[in-house]
């Protein structure tokens, strides 16, 4: 079926995960997004995870380069050229209201700068990720040990700060992208100006701790939230051991949820001594946070008494809010069982396999569309330059023979 986008050409010059993400969620809503690839491939081009996990080819496919970039159109292009950057330029430039789109995160680049593409059209509507606001580098690892998160995270007993693996302020700032460009759109459409969007990682993940409120609880305690290691922090939620082994995560935000827990676990007489002994009411999360230890002690045995399969099934009855610890291996055998209509296959360049990867989250009238082709470097530089640029076969098999683009 046609997505909401179809029709808009989006320019993308990027790489790693913000800017990428940003241009593979307008694809998914239907965008033609064509990537302008070095000759060669990026920095990102062979990034981890790979076929064969490293120990194949150094030259084996990236499951990371290729979900991160399904559905584009790549076109390969030596930018370090006069004519490589008169190429790129076109394509950004190119007229056509659905057209004049750039996504980037460029820097050094002054043919690439706004005030020059402006130049050749002044409606352009670009979105360039930055590492700071002033345009120095930054990854997401760097910018999440700045905003203090690490220091929060992991086990009461402290000690060095604790990263985690996913770059959620990466994500973030992709989906900010969509978020500007399709507003910026909206702009033109109403005025006929283009725009100019300016996204700087490390605005994002300051503008994500200071809206939750996390800064302004550190500047009245005048230091750092203490670490809880799996508790949830102002309300219940902590982790417990079933009898056969497999853990199961329990959260109450709610008094529904609280009531739902002590129900199933036929703790209730308990938990009213408990709140009259301590002068607590724990259908409040302040006190069901506070009197967290207490409370997980409790009802640790009622999990430990009883295998998974048990818990599962009553915890559901009961409605209990809850989750089980699994695996990302775990995840790919429920995908298997067809579990996540979410997840899908999807085959990679020549004979490398397959790999798995996600449509878009978003379900339109029910339905989450496809997934897109896996990108292979170069594929369609031949086919873009003719579309977009109206180069004639001999034009751009001159290219080709100079060096200027690329194919696969």
């Amino acid at each position: 079926m046609d997505r909401p986008l179809h029709g808009l050409q989006v320019v993308e010059c990027a790489s790693f995960v913000a800017g990428p993400t940003g241009g593979m969620t307008l694809a998914q809503l239907g965008a033609s997004v064509v990537r302008i690839d070095p000759i060669g491939g990026g920095a990102d081009h062979r990034r981890w995870p790979v076929v064969g996990n490293g120990a194949g080819p150094a030259d084996a496919e990236s499951y990371y380069w290729t979900s991160l970039n399904k559905g584009k159109r790549s076109v390969a292009v030596d930018m370090r050229s006069d004519e490589g950057r008169e190429l790129v330029t076109g394509l950004i430039t190119a007229p056509g209201p659905d057209r004049g789109v750039l996504v980037d995160n460029v820097v050094g680049r002054r043919w690439m700068s706004n005030d020059v593409l402006v130049g050749q059209r002044s409606d352009l509507v670009h979105v360039r990720v930055q590492g700071y606001p002033d345009g120095r580098p930054a990854v997401d690892y760097t910018v999440n040990a700045e905003v203090g998160i690490p220091g929060i995270t992991g086990t009461e007993e402290g000690g060095a700060p604790v990263n985690h693996v996913l770059p959620a302020w990466d994500l973030v700032t992709g989906l900010s992208v969509s978020t500007a460009v399709l507003a910026a759109l909206y702009e033109r459409s109403r005025t006929g100006r283009g725009a100019y969007v300016e996204l700087a990682l490390a605005d994002v993940a300051l503008a994500g701790v200071a809206n939750l409120g996390w800064l302004s609880e550190a500047a009245e305690r005048g230091g750092e939230r203490p670490r809880h290691g799996n508790h949830v922090y102002g309300s219940f939620g902590v982790d417990f051991a079933c009898s056969d082994g497999p853990r199961v995560m329990v959260v109450a935000l709610t008094p529904a949820q609280w009531a739902a827990l002590r129900t199933v676990t036929g703790t209730e007489e308990v938990f009213a001594a408990l709140e009259q002994a301590l002068d607590a009411d724990l259908t409040a999360e302040s006190d069901r946070y506070r009197l967290r230890d207490t409370i997980a002690a409790i009802l640790k045995p009622w999990f430990a008494a009883r295998d998974y399969a048990t818990v599962s099934d009553e915890l559901d009855s009961a409605r209990v809010l809850w989750s089980r610890y699994q695996g990302m291996s775990d995840v790919v055998a429920s995908h298997r069982a067809g579990s996540h209509p979410v997840l899908s296959d999807m085959a990679l360049p020549g004979d490398a396999g397959s790999s798995i990867t996600a449509r878009s989250p978003m379900r339109w009238n029910g339905e989450h569309g496809g997934t897109g082709e896996a990108p292979e470097l170069g594929r369609d530089t031949d086919e873009v330059l003719a579309d977009v640029l109206g180069l004639g076969s001999g034009e751009i098999a001159a290219l080709h023979d100079r060096g200027i683009v690329a194919g696969p």
